[in-house]
C-alpha cells in the first residue's frame, strides 16, 4: 500500500523527497489500515461471549454512538452518530458490544444507507430481538469538501425491523427517546 500512496503523491505533482512527505506513504498506508480495520473483524469476534439471558422485554437503547467511516464512492470521511435500540426476547447484548458492532461496519468503505441496515440486521440476528431500530445522522465530507460544498447538510438514515416497523407505538417511543437530550 505504501508504494501505491507514493505513486498517488507523485501523480498529483508532489516531490516525495520533500522533508514533509518522506514518510507520508507509510503513514497514509497505516492510517488506511486503521480506518478500514472493520474488514479484519467478524461479528462472532466482536460479540464474543457478551450475550446474556434476560427477562427484559422493554426497549434497550444506546444513543449517540460516535461513528467514523469512509464513503465508498470518494473514500472521503463521513462522521456522525448512531442510535441503536432493540426489544429483547430472552437475551440482552453487553452494552459495549452494540457500539463495537457499529464500529465494525463503519470501519469499512461504506454508504450510510447500507451501514444502517447492516447494524440493524446484525443486532437482530445476534439477539433474536422482537425488533430493532437504527438511526444514523452523519455529515459527509464528499458533500462538504467537493461537489456541492454544502457545509450544514446532515444525512439521516433509518432501519426498522420487527416491532419497530410493525408497531407505531414502539417506533414513536424510539424516536421520542433519541430526540431528548
Amino acid at each position: 500500500m505504501n508504494e501505491h500512496y507514493a505513486r498517488i503523491i507523485e501523480a498529483i505533482g508532489e516531490d516525495l523527497q520533500r522533508p514533509g512527505l518522506k514518510d507520508t506513504p507509510k503513514r497514509a498506508a497505516k492510517a488506511m489500515e486503521y480506518l478500514t480495520r472493520g474488514y479484519q473483524q467478524t461479528v462472532q469476534e466482536v460479540v464474543s461471549d457478551a450475550l446474556f439471558p434476560s427477562d427484559c422485554t422493554d426497549m434497550v437503547l444506546v444513543k449517540d454512538i460516535e461513528l467514523y467511516s469512509l464513503c465508498e464512492h470518494h473514500m472521503l470521511p463521513f462522521i456522525g452518530r448512531a442510535h441503536v435500540a432493540y426489544i429483547p426476547q430472552g437475551k440482552v447484548l453487553g452494552l459495549s458490544k452494540v457500539a463495537r458492532i457499529v464500529d465494525m461496519y463503519a470501519r469499512r468503505l461504506q454508504i450510510q444507507e447500507q451501514l444502517t441496515t447492516q447494524i440493524a440486521k446484525t443486532l437482530q440476528s445476534v439477539t433474536n430481538a422482537a425488533g430493532v431500530g437504527v438511526i444514523i445522522e452523519a455529515k459527509h465530507m464528499c458533500m462538504m469538501m467537493r461537489g456541492v460544498e454544502k457545509q450544514n447538510s446532515v444525512m439521516k438514515s433509518s432501519a426498522m425491523l420487527g416491532t419497530f416497523r410493525e408497531n407505531q407505538a414502539t417506533r414513536n417511543e424510539f424516536l421520542s427517546l433519541i430526540s431528548r437530550p
